[in-house]
């Protein structure tokens, strides 16, 4: 159910251990790689990160050259921005990780032509999923209307060995389980209230300035206004700018500019006022995260499985959900390939789940230390305050420490574990040293070896 990144890149692991797979879409796929009214969230910025990258590479090999080819910009991480966090200006050394910054429309699109070129693949538009068949003990298909038909549309039976849901954060998975005799999933919620507004421009020279290929300002506590400017594949820019709840940015196109000014600095609301825009401004506001816990014993029906957004939501700013996608489905691939154990409903879900965990760590971590965030899971636990004294002195240093920098780099890229933060010697800066000296205004270049930075 749903024919996203992460419903295509389930479909085409259960491909090689199923004579037939139907992905089930309630778009009609556009030509090439158009956005889909489906994804309000294409006209904002999407990075694909490190971990994502490596997943997709290992998904469908020769992706990440296919990517390249189609002009997706390729963007060294600090080197390649001026970024500014915790109140501070990074430090641009040489880049520790890699980003794209397409357009989601565009990767979407070359992961969909690459998986439906498989004959074991069929695909079901234009079709709502509107409930499941089974009972308490096992899911046995899905239940299909016909969107142009409407609500009135007769309803068939879709049956299936094996359900997945992956129909994104608005699934109705939950009530249908429930339906059903099953139990739903306990859900964790975590909400800032955070909103944030997009629009496309081109730069006079097509870049920002010099080497440097885009913007960014981090939101955090005390710097609640967040925002920047990342390439696309045309060689325009998307903006982008974010507040919190009862601080919206606003719809219209005047204020949008106006709203730019309130990051603390003047540097992507100058460029703004040289730049052509090429869009209107486009709002969204959905950004809580959401984890749902179907891996928790309970009434759990065999043969249903939840993935992406229907399983785990990130507030989008910190641009993990595409990475996430493609990292379930090397999960799911693994845990339906070990030899050792039999891959049960539960225990692929518990991979599944484990595959988000990070991401979950990352954007719930932060997020709960933001003023006016509300949920289930704001508390957290009384270990996580040894935890977030630990990552506020890596924050501290990070832009300033290439040593901790390019750990904090790897770990929020979701390519390596929380533990490479506590490396021995990423500890001892962490816990003895001060945090390093950094630029006192935007860095316009790529350091020189041994610049200091200051």
């Amino acid at each position: 159910m749903g024919g996203s990144l992460a419903g295509l890149l389930a479909a085409h692991v259960l491909a090689g251990h199923a004579d037939r797979v139907t992905v089930v879409e309630r778009d009609r796929f556009p030509d090439g790689t158009g956005a889909r009214p489906g994804v309000p969230q294409s006209r904002h910025p999407h990075v694909l990160l490190q971990g994502g990258q490596s997943a997709l590479e290992s998904l469908l090999p020769g992706f990440l050259e296919e990517l390249r080819e189609a002009g997706a910009p390729r963007v060294g991480l600090p080197s390649d921005l001026v970024l500014w966090q915790n109140g501070r200006w990074l430090r641009r050394v040489p880049p520790s990780t890699h980003i794209y910054t397409g357009s989601r429309a565009q990767l979407e699109g070359l992961v969909r032509r690459r998986v439906l070129a498989d004959p074991v693949i069929s695909v079901l538009e234009g079709t709502d999923a509107v409930g499941l068949l089974g009972d308490a003990s096992r899911v046995r298909g899905v239940l299909l209307r016909d969107r142009a038909d409407g609500a009135d549309a007769e309803h068939r039976a879709l049956e299936a060995d094996l359900v997945v849901d992956a129909s994104g954060s608005g699934t109705k998975a939950p009530q249908w389980l429930a339906a059903l005799g099953a139990e739903a999933p306990h859900e964790e919620t975590i909400d800032t209230g955070l909103a944030y507004a997009s629009r496309v421009y081109r730069g006079r020279d097509g870049v920002l300035g010099g080497d440097t290929l885009g913007y960014y300002v981090y939101p955090n506590p005390e710097q609640v206004h967040g925002g920047g400017a990342l390439p696309l594949e045309d060689g325009s820019h998307l903006v982008i700018v974010s507040g919190l709840r009862g601080d919206e940015p606003p719809r219209g196109d005047d204020e949008f500019e106006t709203y730019a000014k309130r990051l603390g600095h003047p540097l992507l609301d100058r460029w703004i006022e040289e730049a052509e825009p090429l869009s209107s401004a486009f709002g969204y506001r959905r950004t809580a995260n959401t984890r749902r816990r179907y891996d928790l014993p309970g009434r759990r029906p065999a043969g249903f499985l939840a993935t992406g957004d229907a399983l785990c939501t990130f507030n989008p700013i910190y641009g993990q959900g595409m990475a996430v996608a493609a990292m379930s489905a090397v999960a799911l691939r693994d845990a339906l390939a070990d030899p050792r154990r039999t891959p049960t409903t539960r225990r692929v879900q518990q991979a599944l789940l484990a595959a988000s965990r990070l991401a979950w760590d990352i954007s719930a971590g932060a997020d709960r230390k933001m003023p006016g965030a509300v949920g289930t899971a704001v508390e957290g636990a009384p270990t996580d305050r040894v935890a977030d004294w630990y990552l506020r002195r890596v924050t501290e240093r990070s832009p300033g420490d290439p040593v901790v920098g390019r750990a904090f780099r790897a770990v929020l890229t979701l390519s390596a574990p929380v533990s490479a933060l506590f490396a021995p010697p990423v500890a001892r800066a962490v816990l003895f040293g001060p945090p390093g000296p950094t630029p006192t205004r935007p860095p316009e270049a790529l350091e020189e070896p041994g610049e200091s930075g200051d």
